[in-house]
């Protein structure tokens, strides 16, 4: 008989069948498929049955032990899960004839019941490296009849090959099956652990038009994998609130949190503390790392005492504040507050026994360097020491970037030299403030230098460091440099973003190589990044400084057909363009579109405005934008004043421009150079008319 009887393992189990491995077993140490390795010994054995929690998990089932090393030996021929895929046929063919072989094993196993297959396939998706018997097992279940919860099989199958970075496979093995509630949850979890939120939406999207409705741990996956990716956006998160809304899902304390921790990290903690207070009301509970991601939110907003109130709620609830949640409220205070506030901070954390760590010192440094106490920053630097904190490039890397935003980046010599003198190896992060910081101040040289030097030390430069090269290069005309540049960074492996191409695009522009430019386009396109808001905006303002309206009108439009919605950015560019060439109708038309697609008008925009009419000799029109502004809440500034002088200037109403002088000082408007400039053109040209009528 190929059916044997085995002997008992336990009292507990009866009646057990075990598969004589003398007929069935070819040797374990054989290879059993190139390129895919034989069971090991010790997995076998895992497989010989099920261990004391599945033994648990199905203490309602007939007490039997199975063997089932037998059927993975057969199973194993098939090899790894993509051979598998691409070879399904093989294995899913109906058994019109089958060997011997596979005919005993079909009758030994036909009666286990369905939880010990789940377990089985479990046990062989824990690893990625079975992943391929794990599919061969599902597909001979299924070509043999023998299990009838094939939807819940392929769902396991399915999340292990997202758990293992196999998404491609895993769509594979969707394609293959009517998609049901379990595979397409399966597979919207698959989409959202690997990164691929734009998929796990649109199945989401499909789920619902297939009249299923979606798991609120889909959106709990989908939010986290924005989080994760800092990709996360304040109105996608409304859009997905909303569709659990619709859908009339329970929220539960994770999808809550998740909701939560996302609008603040998303920079919009007003609907975070709006979501904290309804979940609050009904009886949720917010976890730390939440509400100090709000705090953290807060304090980026320079709201510091809501953060404070926060803070505090946090403290009289029990819970012990940590490193994390001071380091939020001590950037609050970094970013609005006094020093002392700041100080005071770091000395009460001391106090109650909570140690600062890189993060806390380094928002000191912070503090000290906008405050201009640059010694005081050195001195955080030993206390780190002395407090057993070393400090690393990071922190340097805010102390050189403290000197950046404060022009004096001829400090950078002086911070490489400290940081060698405390042991410290600078890293990417840190080399890519230093080659910022050179660019920033047209110091090429010393950027390319720190660049060679990176290279030399090991470190691969990443989009971040080409960015800055590229940008700091074409700011300063040396286009040629950036465009070999961006070839040498293809050829290192590193691929271009949208800001890479935005970059470059705006490169052409200036150069008025518009045929290159419309092929880089193309590229960016079939690389599957498509044109973003500043795409469109870098194309409308090199399209109109070079007189291209046309061009530059049809960027709007295709802006628009494709649902981004323009940016002020992009219509102040435009007005811009059209006032350089005094071409104030077109302005007045690009002010009008703007307002109506529901944008505010900003400063730049009415000084543009100003401007177009100034060189367009109307200056009553530019009279009147200065009155929209004031009836509008919108601050003239010294460009606003200075531009109406030049209008005034233009059309030889040279008695009026001492009274514009006069208003701005009266508004609180420092004058510049060039606003004293033109006062002193009206008055010289006002001196020499009054001379001439006197002779």
């Amino acid at each position: 008989m190929l059916l044997l009887q085995p002997p008992l393992v336990s009292t507990r189990f009866h009646s057990l069948y075990f598969i004589t491995r003398r007929s069935f077993r070819p040797s374990i140490s054989a290879t059993v498929f190139s390129g895919f390795p034989s069971p090991s010994p010790s997995s076998i054995s895992s497989w010989n049955g099920l261990d004391a929690k599945e033994e648990e998990d199905n203490e309602s089932l007939p007490s039997r032990r199975y063997d089932f090393s037998p059927l993975l030996q057969f199973l194993s021929r098939f090899g790894p899960i993509e051979l598998v895929l691409s070879e399904s046929e093989s294995v899913t063919s109906s058994p019109e004839s089958l060997d011997t072989v596979e005919f005993h094993l079909a009758e030994s196993y036909k009666a286990v019941p369905a939880p010990y297959w789940h377990s089985l396939l479990k046990s062989l998706c824990s690893s990625s490296s079975s992943l391929g018997l794990a599919y061969a097992l599902v597909s001979w279940l299924q070509k043999h009849n023998l299990c009838f919860s094939y939807e819940l099989l392929y769902s396991i199958l399915i999340h292990a090959l997202g758990r293992s970075e196999k998404l491609y496979e895993a769509f594979l093995l969707s394609q293959k099956h009517t998609l049901t509630p379990l595979t397409y949850n399966a597979l919207i979890g698959a989409c959202a652990r690997n990164n691929d939120v734009e998929k796990a939406l649109h199945l989401i999207s499909k789920m619902r038009q297939d009249g299923y409705q979606s798991d609120f741990v889909n959106y709990s996956l989908v939010i986290q994998s924005l989080t994760r990716n800092n990709t996360i956006d304040s109105a996608l998160l409304q859009r997905l609130y909303r569709e659990v809304e619709r859908d009339k899902l329970e929220l539960d304390v994770q999808l809550v949190n998740d909701l939560i921790m996302g609008f603040a990290k998303a920079g919009d903690p007003s609907r975070a503390l709006e979501l904290l207070g309804m979940a609050q009301a009904t009886g949720l509970s917010a976890k730390t790392a939440t509400l100090v991601s709000i705090i953290s939110a807060l304090a980026d907003s320079a709201r510091t005492v809501e953060a404070e109130a926060l803070f505090e709620e946090l403290r009289q609830s029990g819970i012990k504040p940590r490193t994390k949640a001071y380091n939020a409220l001590l950037k609050g205070y970094v970013k609005t507050g006094p020093l002392r506030d700041a100080e005071s901070m770091v000395s009460e954390m001391e106090k109650r026994g909570v140690s600062p760590d890189e993060h806390t010192y380094s928002l000191l440094i912070d503090a000290y360097v906008n405050a201009g106490r640059w010694e005081s920053a050195r001195i955080v630097l030993k206390e780190m020491e002395a407090g057993d904190v070393q400090p690393n490039s990071f922190v340097f890397g805010r102390l050189l970037a403290g000197y950046r935003d404060r022009g004096e980046w001829q400090k950078t010599f002086q911070v490489l030299k400290e940081m060698k003198s405390m042991g410290v190896k600078p890293d990417r992060q840190f080399y890519n403030v230093v080659i910022d910081t050179f660019g920033k101040f047209n110091c090429l040289d010393h950027a390319m230098t720190t660049f060679d030097r990176m290279l030399s030390e090991g470190i691969e430069p990443d989009r971040v460091t080409w960015n800055t090269l590229l940008d700091c290069h074409c700011k300063h005309g040396r286009h040629i440099v950036a465009e070999e540049m961006f070839e040498a960074m293809e050829k290192r492996g590193c691929i271009p973003c949208s800001t890479t191409y935005n970059i470059m695009i705006n490169s052409y522009g200036d150069q008025e190589r518009w045929d290159d430019m419309k092929r880089l386009l193309g590229k960016m396109k079939s690389q599957g990044i498509l044109p973003n808001v500043v795409t469109h905006t870098t194309l409308v303002d090199v399209y109109g400084k070079s007189g291209r309206f046309n061009d530059a009108i049809e960027c709007l439009e295709e802006m628009k057909s494709v649902g981004l919605k323009p940016s002020s950015t992009m219509y102040n560019a435009l007005i811009n363009a059209y006032a350089q060439r005094g071409l104030s109708e077109q302005a007045v038309n690009a002010f009008r579109v703007m307002t109506s697609d529901g944008l505010k008008p900003s400063l730049l925009a009415l000084n543009s405005l100003i401007n177009a009419f100034g060189e367009d000799r109307r200056d009553a029109e530019a009279f009147a934008v200065l009155q929209y502004m004031k009836e509008n809440g919108v601050r003239p500034d010294v460009v606003t004043y200075t531009t109406l002088m030049k209008a005034l200037i233009r059309v030889d109403k040279f008695q009026k421009v001492p009274g514009v002088y006069e208003e701005m000082i009266m508004s609180g408007c420092k004058p510049d150079r060039k606003a004293r400039s033109m006062l002193r053109s009206a008055l010289r040209y006002m001196k020499q008319t009054l001379r001439a009528s006197n002779t």
